[in-house]
Parts: structure tokens; sequence; C-alpha cells
């Protein structure tokens, strides 16, 4: 299982926000690329950007910086989401340097649009499901729709889909404690990876996590904790590197 520090970008800055509030975020650098460096240094082997404006605004407003980080580390896989919306979009984050891109929204109002993105970049797509009590949210959880997460997982089993990251929007930011059980849940609904976000606090969160892994969870992605310095990248990727951590 991946630790992967997340990076989220907001007018240029890198910035934590609180169960996806604009208005409730938290400034950590305004130099994201050293930002990227200090998680690189860490020993991460995967990284996550969010671009919170376009996330908003329906297209890229942080892809430069987005273009420099990936130009930094050519060898170290980047996942990009936030207003991801069109195949150009994505074409241009793939030609900057990134491995995967995560559509969201897009993948909710049009289901179709992911089939589509997945034959033309086979091998780069992710979904973004955002729940809220199992119902997925969008436009940067602003709305909160009727369908349930897990059977929107299921109709993407075909498309070649690369993973879920799946976020519990009511944890995210918080501290509280990643959603094992919604998690879990997920990664059984569908045979698609899953990537888990959303409350990881500690090293706690990151052994029952492991401890499930084997039902189709691949990755962690962390944040607002590993800048306050409640879980250490390098120390949760050692635990889920070892033989058998974290299982019983």
């Amino acid at each position: 299982m991946l630790i992967i520090p997340a990076i989220d970008l907001k007018d240029g800055q890198c910035v934590r926000l609180r169960q996806g509030l604009m208005e409730d975020s938290t400034v950590f650098s305004d130099d994201p690329v050293a930002m990227a460096r200090r998680w690189v240094d860490a020993g991460c082997r995967r990284l996550h950007l969010v671009d919170l404006n376009g996330a908003f605004a329906g297209e890229p407003v942080n892809g430069e910086v987005v273009t420099a980080i990936a130009a930094a580390w050519p060898q170290l896989p980047i996942q990009i989401g936030g207003g991801i919306r069109s195949l150009e979009t994505i074409e241009h984050y793939l030609r900057a340097g990134v491995s995967y891109v995560i559509i969201g929204t897009k993948a909710v109002k049009e289901p179709a649009f992911v089939a589509e993105a997945c034959a033309a970049f086979p091998g780069h797509i992710i979904v973004g499901l955002d729940a809220k009590d199992g119902l997925v949210a969008t436009d940067g959880w602003a709305e909160v729709s009727r369908l349930q997460a897990a059977d929107l997982a299921r109709q993407f089993e075909s498309d070649g889909v690369s993973a879920i990251v799946y976020t519990d929007i009511a944890r995210d930011g918080m501290m509280q404690g990643v959603n094992v059980e919604a998690t879990l849940a997920m990664a059984r609904a569908s045979t698609i990876p899953v990537i888990a976000s959303g409350g990881i606090t500690n090293l706690d969160d990151i052994r029952a996590l492991r401890a499930v892994a084997d039902h189709g969870i691949c990755g962690a992605i962390t944040g607002r904790a590993i800048y306050e310095g409640t879980l250490d990248v390098a120390e949760a990727q050692r635990l889920c590197d070892a033989p058998g951590a974290g299982e019983g």
C-alpha cells in the first residue's frame, strides 16, 4: 500500500481545507515545489495534487505549478485532480509529465466520459468519488447527489479505470480518523483498486487500512496529518512495506 502525500493548490499556494470548504483553508506553504521536495526526500513513491481553484472553476487554474512539480521529478508518478472536464485537459497534463488524471465531477455527471477518456489515454485515468454518508458529492463538494458511491464504482469496472480515489467528505481535513468501513465497502464493491482519502491522522489509521488492504486498497492519501506532524511519511511507508504489517 502506498502512502501518497497530498498537495492541495489554491491561488498558487499549498493549503488544506476542512471538509472541502474553500473559506476554511490553512496555508502550509507558498512554495508547492519545495513542499513536493519535502515529501520526495521522505521517500514517497507517488504524489497527489489537487487544483482546488480548478475544481470550482471547471478548468485548470494552477496548471503551471503542477507542470513545475512534474518537471522537477520526471520519474515520480503524480496524480492530479480538480477541474478536469475535457480530453484536452487530460492530454495537456499527460504531456506535462503527470502520470494519472483524476476525473471527479465529470465522472458523476457524465459517466460515458470516463470510458472515452480511458480509451483515449489507457492506464492514465483515475476516478475520484467523494461521498457523504455514502452519497456522491460533486463540484468541489458543493453539491451532494442521490447516487450511491458503490453503485457508481461498479459502472466504471469495464472502462479500464486505474484506480478510484475514495474520499469521505465528513472526515476530510478534520483529523478524526479514516473511515475504514466505508473504504473497505468501496473496495469490495468493484474490482477497481481503491485509494483511501480523508481523515487519516496517525499510524493507527495506516495500520487499520493496511489490515484490510488485501481486499483491494492500494494506497492512502494523507494531507493535514503530515503537515501538522501527527503522521510521518517515511515511517508510514515503512509500516506498509513491512511483511504482514498491520494484520490481525
